[in-house]
């Protein structure tokens, strides 16, 4: 199904060591509304969603995978040349003693990641509205996120994803329009009755 090419979707640059940041980024790395969340919520949709549309949750269901690698790095380029010093002093004193430097399913507040994150109604238009408002959750978090930093290697890249977060609610959207559409015309055929 996929075919991995070994670079990133965007380029990821940091220009200085602030693990106080990648605390926070974790967000989208773990987080209800994260990269994560949104990459196995579109991607497990797809099985009960009208076939007109599995391709548009396969793809960014896709995508948000390419993200998650996106946080990935820029947590791993903030923290890879931080002390144990700086960590604690960052908030990272408790992930540094589970996880050392690596990444673990958590959201900024430590809490672990849960299967309870992903939405699947069934319903094909609640759950595209659910995934119009995961995508503007996100959207704003990567505002919020952006606004955190002075670190404009790192705005660069937040703000790619951000405008990301944009587009794939507009597909939904979309997605959304056209099975409406197609719902409202389905004919309704009464029985005749005879006079």
């Amino acid at each position: 199904m996929w075919i991995y090419e070994k670079k990133l979707q965007y380029p990821v640059r940091v220009s200085k060591c602030d693990p106080r940041m990648a605390k926070f980024l974790i967000e989208q790395y773990g987080g209800a509304d994260g990269e994560l969340s949104a990459a196995l919520r579109y991607l497990n949709q797809r099985y009960s969603i009208p076939d007109k549309v599995i391709g548009l949750l396969t793809d960014i269901g896709t995508e948000e995978f390419a993200h998650l690698e996106m946080i990935a790095t820029m947590v791993y380029k903030l923290t890879k040349d931080a002390t144990p010093e700086q960590l604690e002093a960052a908030g990272l004193g408790a992930h540094f003693v589970n996880h050392d430097n690596a990444l673990f399913y958590n959201n900024a507040a430590g809490v672990p990641w849960t299967a309870a994150y992903i939405q699947a109604k069934g319903d094909p238009i609640a759950d595209l509205f659910e995934d119009i408002a995961a995508e503007e959750k996100a959207r704003a978090t990567y505002q919020w996120l952006i606004d955190m930093t002075d670190d404009p290697d790192l705005q660069d890249g937040l703000k790619f994803l951000r405008e990301r977060e944009v587009v794939h609610a507009l597909r939904f959207r979309e997605a959304v329009e056209m099975l409406k559409a197609e719902r409202d015309h389905k004919k309704a055929y009464l029985p005749v009755t005879h006079f």
